[in-house]
């Protein structure tokens, strides 16, 4: 049979017919149309957006079923994917990828709100003449993405650890147990690099809280990658669409107390193993049963209350490590 179609092939064709032929069918019944790859290949182009995000978006605004492999191959095909780097391993450092359940290990970051180069002119100079907060503390939670913000006009190790008795304080209120690992930067308002003085924060500030204070190696984002990723989502989704709006402080924390409330309970997220899911959702599939005002976190100006909060924790009239708290009060 193979010698009769050779054959067959080179009286119809020469020599050209006894080249290797594709073997596409004539008619492909479940291939994607070509308006449904445009709207793929438009939503990547416009958003960034991987093949899960794409996918989850198609049916939930355009009613369109396509699975998260049909995305793929469409961006493939397109050249609209890229490669990720092999991720080198770095040892004794900790990763969210191995915490078991929630509240094992938070990723925790200060922002530079005013960012003239993310926000533009415009919005740059609104911050500044409506006198608006210039720093947000996050601390994220590394298995959920469950986020608490608070805000501060100066960045100094003071308000860094109000924001720890704050947030360690709210966990406590509701129910939750066990120690949570902060993982900083190493950033002054975290402590530093002193190794003696971070040693007496984490016995004086952290222990007494059921917290210890731990750092991420130098020059390796990657481990501190969910909360650097979450303030990108604050300039794309927050910032950049309403700072125009608000006017004063006031307003600035009703905005962002909205914002975290949102991010917490209604926005999907598409990291690792999360599926669509909001952290709330995540929280209650890993088995904790908090109400829903848990993710209701208020933000706070940390300037107004540190000194007297963080002087009031350590029980002592004057505390070294809080020179700013001793000479200050705003």
């Amino acid at each position: 049979n193979v010698v009769r179609k050779w054959v067959r092939r080179w009286e119809e064709r020469g020599e050209e017919g006894l080249l290797d032929l594709s073997r596409r069918p004539n008619n492909s019944p479940t291939k994607v149309g070509e308006e449904i790859e445009k709207k793929v290949i438009e939503i990547r182009k416009k958003t960034g957006y991987g093949k899960r995000r794409i996918s989850y978006f198609l049916w939930k605004q355009e009613k369109i079923r396509l699975s998260e492999s049909t995305v793929g191959k469409i961006l493939r095909r397109n050249n609209l994917t890229e490669r990720k780097k092999k991720r080198k391993v770095f040892y004794p450092a900790i990763w969210v990828y191995d915490q078991e359940k929630p509240f094992q290990l938070a990723q925790v970051d200060t922002k530079d709100i005013y960012d003239k180069g993310t926000l533009g002119t415009e919005i740059y100079i609104h911050l500044w003449r409506s006198k608006l907060p210039r720093y947000q503390w996050t601390f994220l939670e590394g298995k959920t993405r469950i986020r608490f913000l608070s805000y501060s006009y100066k960045i100094h190790q003071t308000n860094g650890l109000a924001f720890v008795i704050l947030v360690m304080s709210w966990l406590r209120v509701f129910g939750i147990e066990g120690e949570v690992l902060w993982q900083e930067d190493w950033g002054q308002e975290w402590g530093g690099d002193n190794p003696g003085k971070l040693e007496r924060l984490d016995m004086i500030y952290y222990r007494p809280l059921g917290a210890r204070l731990k750092r991420s190696p130098k020059g390796r984002k990657g481990y501190q990658g969910r909360v650097e990723r979450s303030h990108g989502i604050d300039d794309e989704e927050f910032y950049l669409p309403y700072l125009l709006e608000i006017k004063n402080e006031e307003e600035f924390l009703n905005f962002a107390g909205k914002w975290i409330y949102w991010y917490n309970t209604g926005r999907p997220h598409f990291g690792d193993k999360m599926n669509g899911k909001t952290p709330y959702e995540k929280l209650k599939e890993c088995g904790y049963n908090l109400p829903i005002e848990f993710c209701a976190f208020p933000p706070v100006i940390l300037d107004r209350i540190s000194p007297s909060l963080v002087l009031n924790f350590s029980k002592r009239g004057g505390n070294d490590l809080c020179v700013y708290g001793k000479f200050k009060n705003p």
